[in-house]
């Protein structure tokens, strides 16, 4: 059943047994509106070097700091209602 109240997926690319984008792509195909931020501890060109990626997803690497989280949060949400605290 599909929940309104979920905006966003944020998700880790590297997982045992289903990888992120997997997920990602089994997730949005449930709910279309679905926003998703992507993580990991590789760089932004490694995973998108390596096709585990597209170039134009979002994405965070880590570590990352509540601030740069909310930041993001704002940019895809399109808020300013996300606050870092």
């Amino acid at each position: 059943a599909e929940n309104p109240k979920v905006a966003l997926l944020f998700t880790d690319i590297v997982m045992p047994v289903m990888n992120g984008r997997k997920l990602a792509e089994e997730a949005v195909a449930r709910m279309p509106l679905l926003k998703v931020i992507f993580t990991t501890g590789f760089t932004r060109n490694a995973v998108v070097h390596n096709g585990v990626l597209d170039h134009d997803v979002h994405f965070l690497a880590k570590p990352f700091t509540i601030e740069q989280l909310a930041a993001k949060l704002r940019d895809v949400l399109g808020t300013t209602q996300v606050a870092a605290d």
